[in-house]
C-alpha cells in the first residue's frame, strides 16, 4: 500500500501515518529523514545534496525525488509507504508521478485530512509538550490530570514551539493553500483521492482512514 497524506500544518498527519504504519506494516517515509540519511551514507544522491546544502541553497525537487526513488527500492518499502512532507507542489507531484511510472508502481491512496482554519489555528497554539518525556498537552482539549504536572512522567517541565503562534500558523496556512491545495485536483483527476473529517477527535479520524481505504 503506498499513501500519500495531504493536509495543512497541525492538521494531525505524522501522528496518522504512525497508526497506519503499525496497522499495514508500511513504512512511513520523511523527506527530511531520508535527505538527512542520505547525506551521512554519502550516497552518489547524498552527495549532491550536501554540496546543495554546503553552499546555502535549497534542494531541488529532482533530488528530493531521487532520494526517495533510492529509499522505497529499500527491502522495507517492499510492502508500502506512506510519504510524510512530499509532495507539496503540483511540479513535485508531477516528478513523483513519473518517477513511480517508470518503476511500475503508482500510489493506492492519497488521504486528504479536511480541516477548519479557524479551528486549527486554535489547535496549533494551544499545543504544549513536556519537556521531559514529549508527552502532548493543549490548553484546552488535553490538560494534564493535575495542573502543571505531565500525567505519564511526572515532569513539571513544559515546552512550546517557538513556531506555534497565530501569525506563523495564518502564514503557513496560506502557504498550504496556494501551493498544497492544488494536488487536490491532481489527484481527484486520477481517482486516487480520499477525504476524512481532519477535525474530528483522533481514534475517530483513525477509523475514517481505516474505513475509506478498505472501501477503496
Amino acid at each position: 500500500m503506498r499513501l500519500i497524506l495531504l493536509g495543512p500544518p497541525g492538521a494531525g498527519k505524522g501522528t496518522q501515518a504512525q497508526r497506519l504504519t503499525d496497522s499495514y506494516n508500511i513504512v512511513q517515509l520523511s523527506t527530511g529523514d531520508m535527505l538527512r540519511a542520505a547525506v551521512a551514507a554519502g550516497t552518489k544522491v547524498g552527495l549532491r545534496a550536501k554540496t546543495v546544502m554546503e553552499a546555502g541553497d535549497l534542494v531541488s525537487d529532482d533530488i528530493v525525488v531521487d532520494i526517495i526513488s533510492d529509499r522505497i527500492d529499500q527491502e522495507d518499502c517492499k510492502n508500502g509507504f506512506i510519504l510524510d512532507g512530499f509532495p507539496r507542489t503540483l511540479a513535485q507531484a508531477e516528478a513523483l508521478e513519473q518517477m513511480l511510472t517508470e518503476k511500475s508502481l503508482r500510489l493506492d491512496a492519497v488521504i486528504e485530512m479536511q480541516v477548519d482554519d479557524a479551528l486549527l489555528t486554535d489547535r496549533i497554539i494551544g499545543r504544549y509538550t513536556c519537556a521531559g518525556c514529549g508527552a502532548g498537552y493543549h490548553d484546552k482539549n488535553l490538560r494534564p490530570k493535575a495542573a502543571g504536572v505531565c500525567d505519564k512522567c511526572g515532569g513539571t517541565d513544559f515546552n512550546r514551539r517557538a513556531d506555534d503562534n497565530a501569525e506563523t500558523v495564518t502564514s503557513r496556512l496560506k502557504a498550504y493553500h496556494e501551493q498544497t491545495a492544488p494536488l487536490l485536483p491532481f489527484y481527484r483527476q486520477r481517482g486516487c483521492l480520499l477525504a476524512v473529517d481532519g477535525m474530528a477527535e483522533i481514534n475517530e479520524v483513525t477509523r475514517q482512514m481505516k474505513a475509506v481505504l478498505e472501501a477503496g
